[in-house]
């Protein structure tokens, strides 16, 4: 079953069946996204500019022409089990970083088989709505790290990955989700 925490640019969907999923314990967790200027800018703008700073020193995000890579690790499930690359941050309960830590394509991704997944012969009503809101944090997610692709390009200095540097991606960040474009994702009441 899907369920949608609505939160504008932070909303995030879930599924009953991530849990269960058919592609392995580790799930879409074999191949992170990276997080792209969007990403760390949002991380930074919910005050995770030191998380970030330590991560990159500890070489678990790993900087890129496109943002930062999230380093993947050779790991065994269970003791029976072979060991298979997944990012990092996969633990035996999933994901251990926080929702405001992760890149936004963790908080809103679910896989085709987890919208088609039906409950009693009936398919989610959520699913719709989840399918939405889905399309929409994609498209304005691309946008965004488009505008802000450019906007790096143009730094003379490029990325440093200092406090100055996630400081600007985290109030550039800040300017576009102010437009109110995912205002249709925000919670009722």
């Amino acid at each position: 079953m899907i369920r949608l925490e609505l939160s504008g640019e932070h909303t995030r969907l879930h599924s009953s069946l991530c849990s269960q999923c058919p592609q392995g314990p580790a799930g879409c967790c074999v191949s992170p996204p990276e997080l792209d200027w969007t990403d760390i800018g949002r991380i930074v703008s919910l005050g995770g500019r030191g998380w970030l700073l330590e991560q990159i020193a500890a070489g678990n995000l790993l900087p890129v022409s496109r943002g930062l890579e999230l380093r993947r690790v050779r790991r065994r499930e269970d003791r029976a089990a072979p060991r298979r690359s997944k990012c990092v941050y996969h633990g035996p309960r999933g994901c251990t970083v926080p929702a405001e830590r992760r890149a936004a394509t963790c908080n809103y991704f679910l896989c085709e088989d987890a919208f088609a997944e039906r409950a009693d012969g009936q398919a989610d009503p959520a699913s719709g709505a989840g399918r939405r809101a889905h399309a929409l944090l994609r498209e304005v997610y691309g946008r965004w790290d488009r505008e802000l692709t450019g906007a790096v390009a143009g730094r003379p200095e490029g990325p440093s990955w200092d406090a100055a540097f996630l400081d600007w991606l985290g109030a550039e960040f800040e300017r576009l989700s102010s437009a109110g474009e995912l205002a249709a994702l925000a919670a009722p009441g």
